[in-house]
């Protein structure tokens, strides 16, 4: 019997002690989850690192700003903290770390359309807020995450297994959309805008200056996603050689950009594209059906020249990036070599 109340007493200690445990960016993360179990990218309208600590009138603000509910998977916003809760609750296994990271998991599966898309904010659907979004790899994050729920890996083990199943069938439902929205120029299969009209699949704009494309560096991250499925179909198989065929194609030889001293300029430096015969880079937008690289300011007109963007926009979008090579060079190769 005393063994029996020992064993029992231990149990409520480890339970308490448990609970107890404490991580200064979970528990902000705590402070932050939204009612939908997602999260939002801003405090005040600006970026913020949790890895501080908050002050009393910092916390009646995140309160109220919680209390509106928004909430977001645009720059790794939901992605980040539940990866971040699953991880540190390996070490400080406080139960409310790991219950948070399940609601967040849970959020995202509330998130997605029926077409298998995720919209960019939610519940929440103003603006371009309900398109679906692959604009800075959003819905390829969410459904990696998900696969990872899935597949019981990369940390995600830990989290309520009764989880794995309707996260796999989010996976499946993913993979249907990006292959439905992969767009086709007469007849040939390229690459994928940023994002796209929940109903018709239509390419869409979104801010002002992101105007329907096909992406050269979105596409990467889809692609990439589409590699990592186990036992590929006929239709991802053609989806990603053909996605990999239409970066080699558009790729900008010889070419870099070149950041330089400007005095005078808000930022003191500007952004020109010099020669380079070392270099190869990609544009962020392609016209749909010319491949021909352009560029928009806040008003929505396209130019041809980055030297036509207006300097605030110029010095301040990735407009040119390399963002393909290493699929091109090695990751592209070596699924190629396993599966075709």
């Amino acid at each position: 019997m005393i063994i029996k109340k020992s064993l029992v007493m231990g149990a409520l200690l480890i339970a308490a002690a448990s609970s107890r445990a404490q991580d200064l960016q979970a528990d902000n993360m705590l402070l932050f989850q939204r009612s939908s179990g997602g999260w939002f990218k801003q405090l005040r309208g600006k970026a913020f690192n949790y890895n501080q600590v908050f002050s009393d009138a910092d916390k009646i603000q995140i309160a109220k700003e919680v209390e509106e509910g928004l909430a977001t998977i645009d720059n790794e916003a939901t992605k980040k903290e539940i990866r971040y809760l699953v991880k540190i609750y390996k070490t400080v296994p406080n139960p409310k770390y790991l219950a948070a990271a399940e609601d967040g998991i849970r959020y995202l599966l509330k998130a997605q359309y029926a077409n298998g898309g995720f919209p960019q904010y939610y519940p929440d659907h103003g603006l371009y807020r309900n398109e679906i979004t692959y604009n800075d790899n959003a819905m390829i994050n969410a459904l990696n995450v998900l696969q990872d729920v899935a597949e019981q890996k990369n940390g995600l083990e830990v989290v309520d297994p009764k989880l794995a199943e309707p996260a796999a069938q989010a996976v499946k439902k993913g993979v249907i959309c990006i292959l439905n929205t992969q767009i086709k120029v007469k007849g040939v299969l390229t690459g994928w805008c940023q994002q796209y009209n929940e109903r018709t699949l239509e390419p869409a704009k979104a801010r002002a200056y992101e105007l329907p494309s096909i992406s050269g560096s979105e596409t990467v991250g889809i692609i990439e996603f589409l590699m990592r499925q186990p036992n590929p179909s006929p239709a991802v198989k053609t989806a990603i050689t053909a996605g990999v065929k239409w970066l080699t194609d558009v790729k900008i030889k010889g070419a870099k950009v070149a950041q330089f001293d400007a005095p005078g300029t808000p930022k003191g430096f500007d952004k020109r594209v010099e020669a380079d015969p070392s270099s190869d880079i990609w544009a962020r937008y392609y016209e749909i059906d010319t491949n021909r690289p352009f560029f928009s300011n806040r008003d929505s007109k396209k130019v041809y020249n980055l030297s036509e963007v207006d300097y605030e926009r110029r010095t301040g979008y990735s407009w040119y990036g390399q963002w393909p090579v290493k699929l091109l060079n090695q990751e592209f190769p070596a699924w190629s070599a396993k599966w075709n």
